[in-house]
């Protein structure tokens, strides 16, 4: 039996930079997952919609962030509607990640801006979003959702890496599939270049100017998450608690700093891999190419960056994809990975 369904992803990261929204068509047959993406773009955010997002959020009072949802949701339905006018395209279904404000599972809190009641209606087409809340209930981290789309979408590399606001990672082990954040990247890289009015260190070159302080690299090295077992997930407020400080105390030079930083999440990969392995590395970080030479000495791995299509747009594909299997009731968010109770459909579906 054949089945197939179209579906537009929507994913905004940590580094709140911007929109990529990417139409694929998914197809189940004999057991077998294929995709095809259709068209995918990417969409900055003006200037205010930055700074809302980046910083102003987090201190909105409640009727401001009520507000602020719908206003962001109706954004991001906007952003569909002109993307299907550029490309010609209608999908069966919408599928947003949001914008994650505040993320502690240990205490049940989550919350991920960008109201899909607003998408729909802006829309007129069904819409899931929300789909961490369910697993943090049961117990789960909420995150990462990506794994489920590289067990059965990218499942012929023997790791998945993705680095955006954070850097995670997929592995399959026996029948369970194994993920967690690794170490926060974008989300510190780019804090410290927008002081500078650049928003990212690009190609890695002001880190390659520098020099590695290996002060501050053991402290880096020496946070009590890294030694955690999974599952197990990152967020702002653990960056701004126990990162941002050390850094901010430093004394060191920008370039320095970031050579020491770019060492530091090089390091952490390099504790979780396995030399020789294959490793499929996705996400804005994948263009930087000083961070990836540093990611491929120590851990030894033999990485593959793949087409630009699949580096941008690889989450909110696999986003796309969340939104088929919630459609045909099949679970997303993975006990093995998350830590939930058991493995759930994460999501809100919202009907026009």
């Amino acid at each position: 039996m054949k089945q197939s369904m179209t579906s537009i992803g929507l994913m905004s990261g940590t580094s709140v930079d911007g929109l990529d929204v990417c139409q694929a068509t998914f197809t189940l047959e004999d057991g077998k997952w294929s995709f095809q993406i259709v068209c995918a773009r990417g969409y900055e955010y003006p200037d205010e919609l930055k700074r809302k997002l980046g910083k102003d959020v987090q201190h909105m009072s409640a009727y401001e962030f009520v507000a602020f949802h719908s206003e962001y949701g109706r954004y991001l339905g906007q952003r569909v509607n002109e993307f299907m006018k550029e490309f010609g395209v209608k999908p069966d279904i919408i599928a947003s990640h949001g914008s994650t404000v505040f993320h502690e599972p240990g205490k049940k809190i989550m919350c991920q801006i960008g109201d899909g009641a607003a998408i729909a209606a802006e829309t007129g087409i069904p819409t899931v979003s929300d789909f961490r809340r369910l697993d943090i209930m049961l117990g789960g981290q909420g995150a990462p959702l990506v794994p489920v789309g590289d067990n059965l979408l990218f499942g012929q590399y023997d790791y998945c890496l993705n680095i955006g606001g954070f850097s995670n990672i997929s592995w399959r082990e026996g029948d369970k599939r194994i993920a967690f954040d690794i170490s926060p990247v974008n989300y510190v890289i780019n804090r410290f270049t927008r002081q500078i009015g650049l928003e990212m260190d690009r190609d890695g070159e002001i880190a390659a100017k520098g020099a590695v302080n290996q002060l501050l690299l053991d402290k880096l090295n020496s946070q009590d998450y890294y030694s955690k077992p999974w599952p197990k997930s990152l967020g702002r407020e653990w960056v701004e608690a126990n990162i941002f400080p050390l850094l901010d105390a430093s004394g060191l030079s920008l370039e320095d700093l970031l050579r020491t930083y770019y060492e530091h999440c090089a390091f952490q990969l390099k504790r979780v891999t396995t030399p020789g392995k294959s490793l499929l590395v996705t996400g804005g970080g994948a263009y930087n190419k000083f961070l990836i030479e540093r990611m491929k000495q120590l851990s030894s791995c033999n990485i593959v960056v793949p087409e630009p299509a699949i580096i941008e747009f690889k989450e909110a594909l696999i986003f796309a994809f969340l939104g088929v299997l919630y459609m045909w009731d099949i679970p997303s968010c993975l006990r093995s990975v998350t830590g939930a109770s058991h493995d759930n459909i994460g999501g809100m579906l919202f009907k026009v």
